[in-house]
């Protein structure tokens, strides 16, 4: 079981990025899902989270309204559309997939986690 999440880079700010996190080996079509994001010497946060059906999200506070998670059940795939993005939104972004069919800002509530990828905005 894999979560491979791409679409990271170094963009300036104001850009936009779009992440995105395909899972193999399995369906996580019933699951929540979350990204996570680990900023340069400070812990794992969470940022955004989407129910297995995709009709609760919710976002950290400082991407409200910047960010938008969403899924493709189909696909077993999610993504973050991430705009207008800022310096302080460097970070290590990870997917990871919730043990239940909601999503969780609690960390210890997920099973699967993806590798991470990297994004850096410049200023």
């Amino acid at each position: 079981v894999q979560l491979q999440a791409s679409g990271g880079g170094l963009v300036q700010a104001g850009a936009s990025l779009r992440l995105s996190c395909a899972a193999s080996g399995r369906t996580f079509s019933n699951n929540g899902m979350g990204w996570f994001r680990r900023p340069p010497g400070k812990e794992r946060e969470f940022v955004a989270g989407i129910s297995w059906n995709g009709g609760f999200t919710d976002y950290v506070d400082s991407v409200k309204g910047r960010f938008t998670i969403s899924r493709d059940r189909a696909k077993n795939t999610v993504y973050l559309q991430m705009n207008s993005l800022k310096p302080e939104d460097t970070a290590v972004y990870y997917c990871a997939a919730a043990r239940g069919g909601s999503y969780s800002k609690d960390r210890s509530l997920y099973s699967y986690w993806g590798q991470g990828t990297l994004v850096t905005v410049s200023s």
